[in-house]
């Protein structure tokens, strides 16, 4: 019994001895990316950019980047887990997605925002600093993207990612603004913000408004009654005149087994996949 036991230990004791040893030789911050501050005249504070930039990226390169612009960008909300997609999806022996920067734009008061004046007092109440799409949406027009385009290697091609409030801020800029982006992913928007005035408004305002050519993917979970059917209405509004202009081309994914709480990365992959497919 003994000739059985003592080896045991003293294998034990060896592999204690062993690991005690071992000494960390460095140690250094994991970096994902850079954080630039910029100062914002048109909202009159200042804003945090979350930027991913690609394996390989130099400035002194001559290679340039498409842009991919995420609301909802602080780093504990939607910026790191898509970042990742972007860089697992551009590996080569995926080749799924160009390399590509991502800039997720950090939140102050994403209510005001991403919301348009509303004429609902039940918004009101639930969201009184509401109404400020407007100045947002010149914020990224006059001050984000021209920073971008000045301070990192780009080229024409943009994206914009909203989800729920991002989504409805995502719709009105694809509405009223087509040509601040090439490709809009919008899943979830909370469409019935003013009693559905954009949704009931979308057709007439991209006869006016769409000239260049523009994806749009759009998609939802289960997530009630009301949304569900709003994000089918912009869909089939985009789908009908997709099917007669070529300057739109259109994709609607309803994801059944998402919520919420949950649709976010699982539906952005699925846009990255339609969107780029080669």
């Amino acid at each position: 019994m003994k000739k059985i036991i003592f080896p045991f230990f003293a294998f034990l004791l060896f592999c204690s001895a062993s690991i005690a040893q071992v000494k960390k030789i460095d140690s250094k911050p994991f970096v994902l990316g850079v954080t630039d501050k910029i100062e914002s005249l048109v909202l009159s504070e200042s804003r945090t950019l979350n930027i991913y930039l690609p394996e390989g990226y130099s400035p002194d390169s001559a290679a340039t980047y498409p842009v991919i612009y995420l609301l909802d960008g602080s780093a504990d909300e939607d910026f790191i887990h898509v970042s990742g997609l972007v860089q697992y999806l551009s590996f080569p022996w995926i080749n799924a997605v160009p390399k590509s920067i991502v800039v997720g734009i950090a939140n102050v008061d994403r209510r005001r925002d991403f919301t348009s004046p509303s004429k609902n007092p039940e918004d009101l109440k639930a969201c009184p600093t509401s109404g400020g799409s407007e100045k947002f949406i010149a914020f990224l027009e006059k001050e984000v993207q021209p920073y971008i385009q000045k301070n990192y290697k780009t080229n024409s091609e943009k994206t914009l990612i909203g989800e729920s409030l991002g989504g409805l801020l995502a719709t009105e800029i694809l509405l009223k603004k087509p040509a601040l982006f090439n490709n809009y992913i919008i899943i979830s928007p909370s469409l019935w913000w003013d009693k559905e005035s954009l949704l009931n408004d979308a057709k007439t305002m991209l006869d006016t408004n769409l000239k260049n050519p523009v994806k749009v993917y759009v998609s939802v979970g289960t997530e009630g009654k009301q949304m569900q059917n709003d994000a089918a209405k912009l869909a089939g509004i985009l789908t009908s005149i997709s099917d007669s202009d070529s300057k739109i081309k259109a994709f609607y994914v309803p994801m059944p087994d998402e919520n919420h709480g949950t649709i976010m990365h699982r539906s952005v992959y699925k846009a990255f996949e339609l969107l780029y497919k080669k």
